[in-house]
């Protein structure tokens, strides 16, 4: 038993895969698959926030003039 499993009363689930603790197991391919899949969605995501983020201050920057003495 596992220091988790001892003070929580149920086995540890990771973030990757969240299923109940009463279902099948998954296999190794079917959870290299479900893995791979979050990890596009998340870096999906990510992409998406940067690119908004990105705008936002894209909109608010203003372009620098110098003069010949400056």
């Amino acid at each position: 038993m596992t220091p988790y499993e001892a003070l929580n009363g149920k086995k540890y689930r990771t973030p990757i895969c969240l299923n109940e603790v009463g279902e099948r197991k998954l296999l190794g391919l079917e959870l290299e698959k479900l893995s791979t899949n979050k990890v596009k969605l998340i870096r999906e995501r990510i992409k998406e926030a940067q690119n908004r983020q990105k705008s936002y201050e894209d909109n608010q920057r203003r372009p620098f003039e110098f003069e010949v003495e400056d």
